[in-house]
């Protein structure tokens, strides 16, 4: 059995599209979907081989990001705080809820007027919480998932995009506050669960954070730490990874940060995403944990 993750929801990317640009890596050309399909199943076959549980249910239709299914809830035991998603994701709450629902698990709405981005924004590691604010999340919705599911609530905050007069950059889709890490899953991964004694394993990018959240992140001595550079998040998606705690899928692109997993004893699986990534999201994205 997987240390952690051991059973994740999937979706498909049979609906997938680019059309709405909410987050700066959407892809003005073209989107081969035939690949983005096959990208994602291989995904699920590596996820498979690493030893996961994976419940697969059909994309939402007309719903362009419904192949991300980690935005859909933040879910531990029996209970899933459900996500207040874009207008763009809108109609992905209430498939989201009937999913969970069917699933066996008690669906808690966010207190209205909030923003969360369910599990992209909020990393569990063990009865530790990293969580995101000021772009998908607002850091009410954060402690509300938070002290609903017993999680000590790490706060976090990115770095915003800045446009050329270096003033963070109001997305034109949402109308939201953008950062190329508008998840903490594009700038943070969990690597190990703390285990007893032994501490957890953390890789973040110290660069993808404010000021104020890299200095909480390097003194953090409840977990050991690896450190990404600002290229392979940025570039590679380096920490939008799935870990077991022994085997890790993540991107073909970031020797760096893979070599160093590779020293530490872990398996590395990485896959070639290139049609994914142009909605913003990756490996991560595309799974939802539940147990």
């Amino acid at each position: 059995m997987s240390l952690i993750n051991n059973v994740v929801l999937m979706s498909d990317a049979n609906n997938f599209s680019v059309d709405q640009p909410i987050n700066p890596y959407y892809h003005k050309g073209s989107l081969d979907n035939a690949k983005a399909t096959s990208e994602h199943a291989e995904i699920h076959k590596l996820l498979v081989q690493a030893g996961i549980k994976v419940i697969k249910v059909p994309s939402p239709t007309n719903c362009q990001d419904g192949v991300y299914t980690a935005n859909w809830a933040l879910v531990r035991g029996n209970k899933a705080v459900l996500a207040s998603l874009p207008n763009a994701r809108k109609d992905e709450e209430a498939y989201a809820e009937k999913i969970l629902n069917h699933l066996g698990k008690e669906v808690i709405h966010i207190p209205d007027g909030l923003k969360f981005s369910g599990q992209g924004d909020s990393l569990a590691c063990g009865d530790l919480l990293f969580c995101g604010s000021g772009y998908r999340s607002d850091e009410a919705a954060q402690k509300f998932a938070a002290d609903k599911l017993g999680y000590k609530q790490i706060q976090l905050r990115t770095m915003p995009q800045l446009d050329s007069d270096n003033n963070p950059m109001i997305n034109q889709s949402s109308n939201w506050p953008d950062s190329f890490f508008y998840d903490i899953d594009l700038a943070l991964a969990i690597i190990k669960p703390p285990i007893g004694d032994k501490k957890g394993l953390i890789a973040y990018c110290p660069d993808a954070f404010t000021p104020v959240s890299r200095k909480l992140l390097a003194n953090l001595d409840t977990v050991d730490k690896i450190e990404v550079s600002i290229d392979e998040a940025q570039k590679a998606f380096a920490t939008n990874l799935v870990s077991t705690g022994e085997t890790v899928i993540m991107s073909v692109s970031a020797p760096i940060f893979k070599k160093e997993l590779i020293k530490r004893g872990l398996t590395v699986l990485s896959p070639e995403i290139t049609e994914l990534a142009k909605g913003g999201g990756y490996i991560r994205c595309v799974t939802l944990t539940l147990d």
